[in-house]
């Protein structure tokens, strides 16, 4: 069976239906070049309203197990890729991809010229896509149709409801989640009791809580569309130590008064090189975001991307608060950045 891929410029790209298989989905495609992690990719909050294509051309080889999950479903619009691996080969797969698709309801077009995509986009830039077994007229009016990721706030679609406790460090954490992976709640429960609360909380319920410091997590989304997150974080800022990542970091740089612009196609990978300022030393990265800071006053910048000059990492002169725009927590192969943890501790101080 036939499926196909058509962008917002109206370039086609011809496969075969996988996962979900469906005549019409739709997002802002944009590509990732991990070689591994597909999974923790695709239960990643910050894709949702995103399509992803795997520059990597064999994806699946090694399955899919309930313990790589980054959160309880996925979140991004649909997959693309080269060549979907039909029979897993690894002790920890519970089942193929192509069956953990379809049971969470993702729909994906396998068999695309993924170099070409990738290419095009990297010069045109990331853009709507809508593909599937539908009529290529129909396809083109709904990737014509569909909507970027620009000025929308996605958040509200991926924030817990309520908040909920996790670990139990002696340190006093609150967290906020704006798309939070698993693996970020894990790091920071080995040295906190974590309590994660929804994206709208305001400074003073988080302030009643005491906490000896504040988390910004990761999430989706357009920063700019996030108002009340950013004055909550401005309101924070100065009253309590605050670490940030990914979108974190973008809303603690628009609270310090710094702006946000949309990348061409964005950071999605896990090899990106970023220099620490401090002392030249080069970390290798896993980042994901289509946004980036600039103009930030106040604070010295840490990190720096060797790719392309981006702001990788601040820190506030006149408060405890710093942030990276990078994944720490990631374990892509090596672990260079894990210590911004450490550091978040002892940004914390010693606990009284």
């Amino acid at each position: 069976m036939t499926a196909l891929l058509v962008l917002a410029d109206g370039e086609v790209f011809e496969g075969e239906p996988a996962g979900d298989a469906r005549p019409v989905a739709t997002g802002e495609l944009v590509f990732n070049t991990a070689l591994s992690g597909y999974q923790e990719v695709l239960t990643d909050p910050s894709y949702a309203g995103q399509v992803v294509a795997f520059t990597y051309p064999h994806i699946g080889n090694y399955g899919a197990n309930p313990e790589d999950d980054e959160s309880a479903r996925v979140h991004c619009r649909g997959v693309v890729v080269r060549d979907l691996t039909a029979e897993p080969s690894n002790w920890r797969a519970s089942e193929g991809l192509d069956h953990w698709l379809a049971r969470r309801g993702v729909p994906a077009i396998t068999g695309i010229d993924t170099r070409r995509l990738t290419r095009h986009l990297r010069d045109k830039g990331a853009m709507p896509c809508a593909f599937g077994t539908a009529s290529e007229a129909d396809l083109r009016e709904a990737a014509a149709a569909a909507e970027p990721t620009d000025g929308r706030d996605l958040v509200s679609a991926v924030t817990t409801p309520e908040p909920y406790v996790r670990g139990e460090g002696p340190y006093r954490v609150v967290a906020y989640d704006f798309g939070v992976k698993e693996t970020m709640l894990r790091h920071l429960s080995r040295m906190a009791t974590v309590t994660v609360v929804p994206a709208s909380t305001p400074a003073d319920e988080v302030l009643a809580l005491d906490p000896h410091g504040v988390f910004l997590s990761n999430g989706p989304g357009d920063p700019a569309a996030l108002a009340g997150p950013t004055a909550a974080v401005a309101a924070l800022v100065g009253k309590v130590p605050i670490f940030g990542i990914c979108l974190g970091h973008q809303l603690l740089c628009t609270a310090l008064g710094g702006s946000t612009y949309k990348l061409p196609f964005g950071h999605h990978g896990t090899n990106h090189p970023v220099r620490r300022v401090a002392d030249g030393a080069v970390e290798i990265t896993s980042q994901n975001h289509n946004y980036a800071v600039t103009d930030v006053p106040d604070v010295d910048v840490t990190h720096v991307n060797l790719n392309d000059g981006v702001v990788e990492g601040v820190r506030c002169r006149s408060a405890a608060a710093f942030s990276v725009q990078y994944h720490p927590e990631a374990g892509p192969g090596p672990h260079d950045a894990r210590y911004l943890f450490a550091a978040f501790a002892e940004l914390m101080g010693p606990v009284g």
